[in-house]
């Protein structure tokens, strides 16, 4: 058994948009049994908090049982900024948050603070004085940071965060429960002979728009071209301008990372128009 890397988005959604998959994710991390009608991927909502535009990797809802299902997938310590638009989230339906978080918990700079939890559970719901929940917003958060195994985790969130750990660290032999249905259907799914070369393509691509991004955010967007996108040439740098195009970036900015003229930038544009 060899597996993909689920710190890859591209493979991350291959896993978790079957439906097989996100019933038994769910089944065990939030205990609940659903039935989506729909299963989305990028799902945005609007309009755009500031200069946040926060989206998730997985969306998916159950409208009978009034249940909404997010799932995001993050690499780095992050804050969840909610927005919520009134036609989505009504009080009269109950949302799930999981946030997974691929890779340890940096410490705050100011606060100095470290968690290494491995589950962190919050609900949104306020309480009274008496202690006594209201069941205003209906909306339950849960932190899943495989790099901190805990002793007491539950098995129910412990062969999932194996599996993610598994992939990232030892994919090539991981030590993972297969007797776990949900599990074993992952572990087939991004097992390398399944894995097309489209998704493949798709995947480098995602790696290399990270690396650029990375060091961007480190060493300058200068930097970040030469290295992110040394080996960028024809197909690579199309392809990277076409994820920055999706993200709503301007020609220049497009140019700059990719080194692709305007004439060509059009062109992919009027192409994905199409």
């Amino acid at each position: 058994m060899h597996l993909a890397r689920l710190d890859n988005e591209v493979f991350f959604k291959k896993a978790f948009t079957d439906k097989i998959v996100l019933k038994a994710f769910v089944k065990d991390i939030v205990g609940i049994e659903i039935e989506p009608d729909r299963i989305e991927t990028e799902k945005r909502f609007g309009p755009k908090m500031g200069d946040i535009d926060f989206r998730y990797d997985i969306f998916a809802e159950d409208t009978a049982r009034r249940i909404i299902i997010e799932i995001q997938k993050v690499h780095l310590q992050a804050i969840t900024e909610q927005q919520r638009s009134s036609a989505n989230y009504s009080v009269d339906r109950t949302v799930y948050t999981i946030v997974l978080m691929t890779a340890p918990y940096k410490i705050d700079k100011k606060t100095r603070e470290f968690y290494a939890d491995e589950v962190l559970v919050s609900s949104l719901n306020p309480r009274n004085l008496k202690g006594l929940e209201r069941k205003i917003f209906n909306h339950e958060l849960i932190y899943l940071n495989p790099n901190y195994r805990g002793d007491d985790t539950p098995a129910n969130y412990r062969d999932w965060l194996d599996l993610v750990y598994e992939s990232i660290h030892h994919p090539e032999n991981p030590h993972i429960n297969t007797e776990n249905a949900g599990v074993r259907r992952v572990a087939d799914i991004i097992q390398f002979d399944n894995i097309s070369p489209e998704e493949w393509r798709l995947a480098k691509i995602e790696v290399g728009k990270r690396e650029v991004l990375q060091l961007e955010r480190e060493e300058g967007i200068e930097e970040g071209i030469m290295v992110g996108l040394v080996a960028g040439e024809g197909k690579v740098k199309e392809s990277v301008a076409r994820l920055l195009i999706q993200d709503g970036a301007d020609n220049a900015y497009v140019k700059r990372l990719t080194g692709l003229e305007d004439a060509e930038i059009e062109a992919l544009r009027a192409q994905m128009q199409n």
